[in-house]
């Protein structure tokens, strides 16, 4: 059963009891508020929001809605939760839902795609995703779109996003606040202008989006030095999470971090690790393994700075033949093979050019050329 209640001859507001569903080939336009009390979430056809001014959804249970389409010039208000589970399209308006109550998003189901976001439409607080693929939540603030996208391993479990346009060390709807003067020894500075909380108990890549008034410049010249940094539970302070690949300029871009499990982290954000400069290591690219004490084995001046690194050594033909985890200066490779694929354990290498990979926890990987001389 379906009841509107009026006042005088004017509607407020749909409020369903009962079992309401739209089938394949029905289409509804809500031009007042929702109230949901029954059951609405078997639905097949196209829902539409219409008002120049606002709408609210409210009531005890979540709705669901097949097509979704959004025009609404004062915004859309989530009091509860709702649900998309096939596509849904912004055309006017943002979406709102409260930033104290997580629970209550705007939910994509089975990989729902949208379209239509920009920055005076999209999700102001928090959005949900449940589905098998590569995800960007259509989220912002103060009428800013800024997504943050996760990848296919997180999308199944009910991951979580919103974006703060905030200083983390004075957060409006957080308990706690994330000292910026806070942060782990390869890091230099955290940004005071803005965050995302991204709640998800699987491993992803994460990626941060920025523009002109994220104030980049603040942390970095050179966005190849710019970092996702994230505030740590356990540690309470922030640990730098990486860049695996960054796009853009100081004005608008996108950053990735390395494989991060988002529940360890309160909040994320950029931070800057332009302390790790190309003089802080010098690679010495011959290696002369005869015992006279000179170049005898492959030395990375000033790796005990960073001694969560691992190295890797590959022949000519792409073979795998030393691998070290913390490699240091009194642990050298000295020309001899690990005995990976074809080549034996303990043999000594031939004379000839070599390949190393050094990676090193939070940065980009480095790698280049040395020669072995027998």
């Amino acid at each position: 059963m379906i009841l509107i209640s009026l006042s005088g001859f004017a509607q407020e507001a749909f409020h369903n009891f009962g079992n309401a569903q739209i089938h394949s080939t029905g289409q509804i336009g809500f031009h007042i508020d929702v109230i949901n009390d029954g059951e609405f979430d078997n639905n097949v056809g196209k829902t539409g929001f219409y008002n120049d001014n606002s709408l609210t959804v409210s009531g005890s249970n979540e709705p669901v809605f097949y097509d979704l389409e959004i025009d609404v010039k004062e915004d859309l208000i989530l009091e509860i939760g709702v649900g998309i589970a096939n596509f849904q399209e912004f055309i006017n308006g943002r979406v709102i839902t409260d930033r104290d109550q997580k629970s209550v998003s705007l939910d994509y189901i089975n990989d729902a795609p949208y379209l239509g976001e920009n920055d005076d439409r999209y999700v102001d607080g928090y959005a949900t995703l449940n589905g098998n693929l590569d995800f960007s939540f259509p989220v912002g603030d103060d009428f800013r779109l800024r997504p943050i996208k996760i990848e296919s391993e997180a999308a199944g479990n009910g991951s979580r996003a919103a974006y703060f346009f905030e200083n983390p060390n004075t957060p409006n709807f957080f308990a706690d606040s994330f000292d910026t003067d806070m942060y782990e020894d390869l890091l230099f500075g955290i940004s005071i202008f803005e965050f995302w909380d991204l709640d998800g108990n699987k491993e992803t890549r994460v990626t941060l989006t920025w523009d002109s008034n994220s104030n980049i410049p603040t942390l970095v010249e050179d966005v190849q030095d710019l970092r996702v940094v994230g505030w740590s539970k356990e540690l309470r302070k922030w640990v730098n999470l990486g860049n695996t690949s960054v796009f853009g300029d100081v004005n608008e871009g996108e950053i990735s971090s390395k494989g991060i499990i988002p529940d360890d982290y309160e909040i994320l954000t950029f931070g800057s690790s332009d302390r790790l400069l190309d003089g802080d290591l010098e690679v010495f690219t011959a290696v002369s393994p005869n015992g006279d004490g000179m170049n005898d084995t492959f030395k990375i001046q000033g790796l005990s700075n960073f001694p969560d690194n691992e190295l890797f050594i590959y022949n000519r033909w792409g073979v795998l033949v030393f691998q070290k985890k913390a490699y240091h200066e009194n642990q050298n490779f000295a020309g001899i093979s690990e005995g990976r694929a074809t080549v034996s354990q303990k043999s000594e290498l031939p004379e000839g050019t070599y390949y190393y990979v050094l990676n090193i926890v939070g940065t980009k990987d480095r790698a280049g050329y040395f020669y072995i001389n027998r």
